[in-house]
This record gives structure tokens, C-alpha cells and sequence, in this order.
């Protein structure tokens, strides 16, 4: 900086440019040899830069994390069974999301999980126990929030409580509360669908299956 201020002084006193009023500037100097033994040219272009991966219901990871005590039932439920840990956890995640303050019953868990019946037996009862002991509602921990009728304000753990005034503020209609509940609305009913239409694909394929059968014992009588 020193150099640009000495360059505009100069200007100012003499008015014109000097030999002094030049501003250094590193040179810049190019070494192949060293350039090359670094990065060699062996690179060849991809085909595809950018991979995109398609969006779908089923690449979806569930809410529910193990812990150590369902680490040690899985361990054993191995020695058994082909069990995944993520294939637990997709199990117990369908189990969560498919109960409300009462549990699914076996054989509604048989319809929301496409496992083999004496899995979904070993794991539902495992299940079961495990929500008796908790003492949350849920598995799957959730942030809790105020309700609606405002009858919380009291409760010290619940999170992001509304403002007891209103502040005036524009009006959007993206940020608008109907709107969101809306979409909240959507999404519940879409996953009911996704729920309802694995239910019936499990019973059409059971009524093959008694379709098939019924053809065997006709053929064999």
C-alpha cells in the first residue's frame, strides 16, 4: 500500500508521471517439468459429472436410531433370522409411525411390514416390550410443542412457544399458518396412502397365493 501512496503523492506534487510512480507487480514465471511431475496427464473426462439420485418413499431413512439395548436383540435375533440393523430400524420406524397412543396389533403389524411372519412376530414382541417401559408416548423422540388451545404456556420443556403478543408484520402467504397446516395435512394423508396401497398389494398377493393353491388341490384331485 505503501507503494500506491507514494505513486499518488509524486502525481500530486509534480503533476505528471515519473519513474518513481510505479507500483511493483511479482513476476509470474511458468515451470513445465515441475508442473507435469505433479500433476500428470493421465486424466480422462467422466462420462457424468453430476450423478442424481432419483427421489422415492423407499430411499427414505427412518426417524428411529438404535440404541445399546436393541444392538444386543439384534445380535441375538441374528443367530436365527437375516436381520439387518437398518432393517430393524425400518421395522421399528413402520411400528412408531403406524401406532398412535395404542399399539398396532400383530396383525396390523404383519400388514405394514413385509418381512416373514415369524420375524415380524420376534420383532413386534420386542416392540411391545420396549414401548410398556418407556415412559414417552413414543420410541422416536419429538420436539415438544405447545398445543394449539395454549394450555401448556406452564410447561418448562416444551419448545418454541408463540409470542403471548403479535408482532405487525407483512403479510406473506408462504410463511402463512393455514398453509402449513395444510401441507402438514398432505403429507399425513399421503403416507396413509403409501400405507394403504402396501396393504393391498400384501392381499392381493395372498389372494395368489390361495388362487394358486386352490388350482394345486384341484389338480391333484
Amino acid at each position: 500500500e505503501h507503494h500506491l501512496q507514494r505513486a499518488i503523492s509524486a502525481q500530486q506534487v509534480y503533476g505528471e508521471k515519473r519513474d518513481n510512480m510505479v507500483i511493483p507487480v511479482p513476476e509470474a514465471e511458468s515451470n513445465i517439468a515441475y508442473y507435469e511431475s505433479i500433476y500428470p496427464g493421465e486424466f480422462k473426462m467422466p462420462k457424468q459429472l453430476i450423478h442424481i439420485q432419483p427421489f422415492s418413499l423407499d430411499a427414505e431413512q427412518p426417524d428411529y436410531d438404535m440404541d445399546s439395548e436393541d444392538e444386543i436383540f439384534v445380535n441375538k435375533l441374528k443367530k436365527r433370522m437375516d436381520i439387518s440393523p437398518l432393517q430393524f430400524e425400518e421395522m421399528i420406524d413402520r411400528l412408531e409411525k403406524g401406532s398412535g397412543q395404542q399399539p398396532v396389533s400383530l396383525q396390523e403389524a404383519k400388514l405394514l411390514l413385509k418381512e416373514d411372519d415369524e420375524l415380524i412376530r420376534e420383532v413386534y414382541e420386542y416392540w411391545i416390550k420396549k414401548r410398556k417401559n418407556c415412559r414417552g408416548p413414543s420410541l422416536i423422540p419429538a420436539v415438544k410443542q405447545e398445543k394449539r388451545d395454549g394450555s401448556s404456556t406452564n410447561d418448562p420443556y416444551v419448545a418454541f412457544r408463540r409470542r403471548t403478543e403479535k408482532m405487525q408484520t407483512r403479510k406473506n402467504r408462504k410463511n402463512d399458518e393455514a398453509s402449513y397446516e395444510k401441507m402438514l395435512k398432505l403429507r399425513r394423508d399421503l403416507s396413509r396412502a403409501v400405507t394403504i396401497l402396501e396393504m393391498i398389494k400384501r392381499r392381493e398377493k395372498s389372494k395368489r397365493e390361495l388362487l394358486h393353491l386352490t388350482l394345486e388341490i384341484m389338480e391333484k384331485r
